[in-house]
């Protein structure tokens, strides 16, 4: 039998205007403890507002979101203190080694931590003594990881987490988004990619124009779409352009 995850994240007829126009529309969703739970959309569709929102960093205009039982707009700070957080365009303080920002970031929640440890679970020990600003892009959206788990949080929030990335860039940061699920953390992310959604998503909800318009499995929403007569040109192929491309230049990363 398998057992019912509870219910983490509540988001009831949450609403944000800007000079009276809305631009997220009184949605609802459920987050359940331990899934991937993504939000889809075409740019303008609302979704890093709904984050934002989420997360304490936009006042909330109409609804509600509750956190681990806690109300976002009534206890923010407490809510801060229970997620982590990478933005789509992480920034840090600059001629500051990885290390020391490590630490640095650990001691404002309380926490001391072994840096060591936190690098080296993003593939980056041998930067501890880097600075940010020399990183490439996908060094930085892992070591901006890193940092927002040094506090343990219950949930995990990312931004379109790999655009720009490389495909090795892209796929590494598959693995560390499935490595942070597994230590049992709750996460919830945007993205432009279908096939990033389809591989690590538990649940996703598609927004456009501020709205949910559907939210389901990958899985089963494919299945709908197929229920109502959906085809296109069946050309089953073992393999894409990307796995060329990954076979041919490794898997390994190039930092």
């Amino acid at each position: 039998m398998v057992k019912k995850r509870s219910v983490l994240v509540n988001v009831k007829k949450l609403r944000k205007e800007y000079d009276g126009q809305p631009v997220v529309k009184d949605i609802d969703f459920d987050v359940k403890k331990g899934e991937i739970f993504g939000i889809l959309g075409p740019n303008g569709a609302g979704k890093t507002t709904t984050l934002e929102m989420m997360e304490a960093l936009r006042p909330i205009d109409g609804g509600s979101v509750k956190l681990a039982g806690y109300d976002v707009a009534e206890n923010p700070d407490k809510v801060r203190s229970l997620i982590g957080v990478q933005p789509q365009t992480p920034s840090f303080e600059e001629k500051t080694k990885l290390s020391e920002l490590i630490e640095f970031f650990a001691s404002t929640y309380g926490e001391k931590v072994d840096a060591n440890k936190f690098l080296e679970d993003v593939q980056l020990l041998d930067k501890k003594n880097s600075y940010v600003e020399n990183l490439s892009g996908g060094q930085k959206q892992r070591f901006s990881i890193a940092a927002a788990l040094v506090h343990g949080p219950k949930v995990f929030f990312l931004d379109e987490p790999t655009t720009g990335l490389d495909p090795q860039a892209r796929r590494n940061l598959w693995e560390l988004v499935r490595e942070v699920k597994k230590r049992g953390v709750t996460v919830i992310m945007t993205t432009h990619y279908m096939e990033e959604a389809e591989l690590l998503c538990d649940r996703v909800a598609i927004m456009d124009n501020g709205e949910i318009i559907a939210m389901d499995t990958p899985k089963n929403l494919i299945k709908q779409l197929l229920k109502k007569g959906f085809k296109k040109e069946q050309v089953v192929e073992q393999a894409n352009l990307e796995d060329v491309f990954i076979d041919l230049t490794g898997k390994e990363l190039r930092d």
